[in-house]
């Protein structure tokens, strides 16, 4: 059984990592910390330029809720217009009202700009904010998406793994049930087996230090928790042993 992995990542060095791990396929973003945002036109340009799989930019202008209105949804617009300038093959969206439904009015305006220019459609995690998930996946199947990442509508996939089921079921087939969230080598097995998914998302994360020679740990770039000198980056190993833990 043939599976797909996806690997979301924010910079080139995971890129490299995630494609020797085994990734099928890649979710590209800025600012993974924040849940994943609009990765900037060079990035997405050299992405394409360099990676041998599929990559997908993910497009949401900001962090928080799902809830956009038409200036937000004109720079998206935009976006889909650079992803498929730089070469790539899909984007990543989700819009939702504020009462938890698909705003199909505005989704249907981002799925039709990416169909413009034959880019393939990934509709993400606002799903697991949605009051009525069957309706959403109905919804998502007139826009023409190819699949949904989702973790069953919880905090991660165990937690989600009987909606997840339940998704696969009612999506039939029309549309792909990608499960992301938590997944890792120990579960991935069991999630796959349990749920009928043929596509998982992760992003395998680990941290290596800086190479700067000088550390100043007073002058902070960000977020005084943070420590500017250890680099997120995607581990290959963990990629590798999700892959193994599915061929197994």
């Amino acid at each position: 059984m043939k599976y797909h992995i996806e690997v979301c990542i924010d910079n080139l060095e995971s890129l490299h990592n995630a494609i020797q791990g085994g990734a099928t396929r890649i979710e590209l973003c800025s600012s993974l910390a924040l849940g994943g945002l609009t990765p900037s036109f060079g990035f997405m340009k050299k992405a394409g330029q360099i990676s041998s799989i599929p990559v997908y930019a993910m497009i949401r202008p900001r962090q928080g809720d799902f809830v956009y209105d038409q200036d937000d949804i004109d720079s998206m617009l935009l976006d889909i217009e650079a992803a498929a300038e730089a070469g790539l093959q899909g984007v990543v969206l989700g819009v939702l009202s504020d009462k938890g439904h698909i705003d199909m009015p505005l989704a249907q305006q981002l799925c039709d700009r990416a169909k413009l220019y034959g880019l393939g459609i990934t509709f993400h995690r606002a799903i697991d904010q949605c009051v009525d998930w069957q309706e959403a996946i109905e919804h998502v199947v007139s826009l023409g998406c190819e699949r949904i990442l989702t973790s069953g509508l919880a905090a991660n996939v165990e937690q989600g793994i009987e909606v997840l089921k339940q998704m696969v079921e009612l999506a039939d087939g029309r549309v792909s049930i990608m499960a992301g969230a938590g997944l890792t080598a120990d579960n991935v097995q069991s999630i796959v087996e349990y749920t009928h998914v043929r596509e998982v998302h992760l992003s395998g994360k680990s941290t290596r230090p800086s190479k700067m020679k000088n550390l100043n740990q007073q002058a902070k770039m960000g977020n005084q928790n943070i420590d500017d000198y250890l680099i997120p980056v995607t581990s290959s190993q963990a990629i590798e042993k999700v892959v193994k833990a599915l061929s197994s």
